[in-house]
C-alpha cells in the first residue's frame, strides 16, 4: 500500500551557527515539526548540558509540539572500532551520554556509525568486527528499558558500508539493533538503493537522503547529482517503512554565499514530487 512519507529535517547545516536548540526551533519555523538533533560540540553537547539547560530546551520545543526523530553523533573525534582501547571506550561514552539525553528528551533512537578505514593499513577486519560488535552490544545494555533504540547507519569510509554489512552485523549484536539508512550514502558505493531497502526491510527505523556525485562524498541538496528518490519512496512503501526520511543536507550556515534553508526546502519540494509529505510552508 502506498503512503505518503512524512520528512523530517536535519540540525547538521547549523552546526556552528545555532545550538541545538535554536537550529530545531529555526527549523520550525520552516516548517518542520520532526527535527534530527545533531550530537556535536558546541551545538548540542550532553556532557556540557547543565540539567536546567536540558530542561529549558525540551520545554521550547515542547511548546511549539516538536519532536525529535533521532541523535545523530557523526563520526569526527570518534572510533568505536579504534585499536585504542581507549578510544573505544571515550566513543562509548559519548554514546551512553546520548542515549540519556533521548531517554530524558523522548527521542526514539541514537544513530551509531561504525569506524573509518583508510587506504594505508587497517586492522584486520575481523578485530574491527569484533570490536564494534563488543560495543555495540554495551550501547544496547545501556539503552535496555530506556526506551531508545540504537540504529547503525551504512556509511562509505567506514568497514561496514553496505546495506549487506548492516544487515549481517545486526543479526550479531544482542537486542533488536536496527539500520539508519542513509539514500546517498548507499547510492554512492553504487548499491541498488531500492534493492538494499528491500534486503533492510524492518530493520529500517530511520532514513537520511542527500545528493552527491561519484567524484567527490557530499551531502548536497536534491537534484544535483546521483540521488533518485522516486524509487527510493517506492521502495520505502514496499516495505511497510513508517518512519520519518530526514533531510540531512550539509551545507555549513556559517559560509558565506550558502543558503541551508532553500536548499532545505528546494530538496522537500523535489520529495513531495516522488511521494512524500509537502512542505507545510510551501
Amino acid at each position: 500500500m502506498t503512503s505518503v512519507l512524512p520528512v523530517a529535517a536535519s540540525t547538521f547545516p547549523f552546526l556552528y551557527s545555532h545550538s541545538g536548540v535554536d537550529a530545531a526551533l529555526h527549523l520550525n519555523d520552516q516548517g518542520y515539526d520532526t527535527i534530527e538533533m545533531m550530537i556535536f560540540p558546541p551545538h548540542c553537547w550532553p556532557a556540557e548540558l547543565s540539567s536546567s539547560t536540558r530542561t529549558e530546551w525540551k520545554q521550547k520545543m515542547d511548546d511549539r509540539g516538536m519532536k525529535i526523530s533521532s541523535f545523530c553523533y557523526p563520526l569526527l573525534d570518534n572510533n568505536p572500532n579504534s585499536v585504542d582501547r581507549l578510544m573505544r571506550q571515550y566513543t562509548l561514552d559519548r554514546y551512553r551520554e546520548a542515549i540519556d539525553l533521548a531517554a530524558e528528551w523522548s527521542c526514539p533512537y541514537v544513530v551509531c556509525i561504525p569506524g573509518p578505514v583508510n587506504s594505508l593499513i587497517n586492522p584486520p577486519d575481523k578485530w574491527m568486527l569484533d570490536w564494534f560488535v563488543e560495543g555495540a552490544n554495551e550501547i544496547m545494555a545501556h539503552a535496555k528499558g530506556t526506551g531508545v533504540g540504537i540504529l547503525l547507519e551504512n556509511v562509505p569510509f567506514t568497514f561496514l558500508p553496505t546495506a549487506e554489512d548492516m544487515k549481517r552485523v545486526c543479526a550479531m549484536v544482542d537486542g533488536d539493533v536496527g539500520v539508519n539508512f542513509d539514500v546517498c550514502n548507499s547510492a554512492f558505493i553504487k548499491e541498488d538503493v531500492p534493492g538494499a531497502i528491500r534486503l533492510l526491510g524492518d530493520l529500517i527505523g530511520n532514513v537520511h537522503i542527500s545528493d552527491s556525485g561519484y567524484d567527490d562524498f557530499k551531502h548536497e541538496k536534491l537534484g544535483t547529482g546521483i540521488v533518485e528518490p522516486a524509487p527510493t519512496a517506492a521502495a520505502l512503501n514496499e516495505i511497510g517503512y513508517s518512519g520519518v526520511t530526514v533531510l540531512e543536507i550539509i551545507t555549513d550556515a556559517l559560509q558565506p554565499g550558502v543558503d541551508p534553508e532553500g536548499d532545505i526546502a528546494e530538496s522537500h519540494d523535489i520529495l513531495a514530487n516522488c511521494g512524500w509529505q509537502p512542505r507545510a510552508n510551501a
